[in-house]
This record gives structure tokens, sequence and C-alpha cells, in this order.
């Protein structure tokens, strides 16, 4: 579990969980999951709700895809947001689809202009080219 980048006290983000990450996410106090990937993503839990449910955690999948930029589906994931108890972890295949997400949340949250979003996304070594952070940080005055 040393891979999660925490955003804030509310938004962490890394790669795909196992069954045994979730207990330990819930044992780390966390109190939601966010998955970004279809579930046909190599790699991805085919009951990953089911496993998430039974440990204790809310569950939401909305998926991204890697390379393409969706304003829909970010509201969507910011929209969901607003229903999950927090500390919320996101998660993609390796983390930079979660990554992008948690920080574009904590910066919806915090209201952020581009300059800061830009420097928090240095400070947690995001890359700000990631698609769905690209297209956010556009529509940023």
């Amino acid at each position: 579990m040393s891979d999660i980048k925490k955003v804030s006290d509310e938004f962490s983000a890394g790669g795909q969980p196992t069954p045994e990450t979730l207990k330990q996410l819930v044992d780390q106090g966390y109190k939601s999951v966010v998955n970004l990937r279809s579930l046909d993503e190599t790699g991805a839990l085919a009951d990953e709700q089911q496993q998430a449910q039974a440990v204790g955690l809310e569950y939401v999948n909305v998926p991204l895809k890697p390379t393409q930029a969706n304003d829909n589906s970010t509201a969507t994931v910011l929209s969901e947001l607003q229903q999950l108890p927090t500390p919320v972890y996101f998660h993609c295949g390796v983390g930079g689809r979660a990554s992008a997400l948690a920080l574009i949340a904590f910066a919806t949250q915090h209201q952020l202009n581009r300059e800061q979003v830009l420097a928090k996304a240095k400070e947690l070594d995001i890359n700000p080219d990631q698609a769905h952070l690209k297209q956010f940080l556009e529509n940023l005055p």
C-alpha cells in the first residue's frame, strides 16, 4: 500500500487494489472506493464491488478511458463523490487517471485556480498532461 498518492485527507489515489488491499484500506480508515476502470480492462477485479462492500467500503464505478478525456464522465465522478463518505480511494490500472481525478476533486472542492492546481500536481508528482487533468485545466481561469 506504499504506492498511494495522498492528495488530501479526503482523497487518495493508486493502482488496482486486490481483495487484501481493500481490507487494508478499511484498516487505514478509508470509507469509499471510486473505480475508474472499465470492467473489461486487463487486471480489473470482476467482483470488485462485492469485494469492497463485503469489507464495508462504499463503491462507485465510473469508467474513464485512459487517453480520452470526457467532461461528462469527470462530472459524473464529481457528482458521485457528493454521496460518498470520506476518505475516498480512487483507483485505475496504475494510478494515472486516479491521481488526476483525486486532484480534480480536491481542486473543485477548494476552488483552486489553474496555477494552484499545477503547483499541487507538481508537489504530488501528478502528470499535468494526463488527459482528464489537461482538459480540467483548460476549463480553469
